[in-house]
């Protein structure tokens, strides 16, 4: 828990670590060992986005997970999506991907982007990805440093 508070002392006193959103860029939330650090300024739903997305990642990759259950044994991309949204306060029930074209409003959120295509779904909370698919063969819900391509993806903003 030190090492976590001076990395991000030492993010707040670097010029040019971004911390908190701006009109350039929208970096609130760093990743740090497999979880998610968010600035203080933070509003409080991102807040628990963050603490819920720390809460499953990691969990295997399991179809249907999440759906049927609040806390489960592993997620898919929609439960866990679902699940980071309803603990934030931001989605009623869960929903499978294609669920998420309806969801929230068109276009990029300030803090938190539901990315949709036909067949998956992930989170981009703070600037970080939120995703369970990524470079390694098992998925499951995890954070991830690196970007993934969102060219063929519909970008959705919750309604907050």
């Amino acid at each position: 828990m030190r090492h976590l508070m001076i990395g991000i002392a030492l993010c707040l006193l670097i010029p040019g670590c971004s911390f908190g959103p701006s009109a350039k860029s929208r970096d609130g939330v760093i990743v740090r060992n497999g979880r998610g650090l968010v600035a203080r300024s933070a509003p409080p739903y991102v807040k628990k986005a963050v603490a819920a997305a720390n809460r499953i990642a990691g969990k295997p990759y399991k179809w249907g997970g999440g759906h049927g259950t609040r806390i489960d044994s592993g997620y898919d991309c929609s439960g866990a999506t679902s699940y980071v949204l309803r603990e934030a306060g931001l989605l009623n029930g869960s929903l499978p991907s294609k669920g998420f074209y309806r969801y929230g409003r068109r276009g990029e959120g300030d803090w938190i982007t539901v990315w949709v295509r036909d067949g998956h779904v992930f989170l981009t909370i703070g600037g970080a990805r939120f995703d369970a698919m990524g470079e390694d063969s098992h998925g499951g819900p995890k954070w991830f440093t690196s970007e993934r391509s969102t060219r063929k993806f519909t970008p959705r903003r919750p309604k907050t």
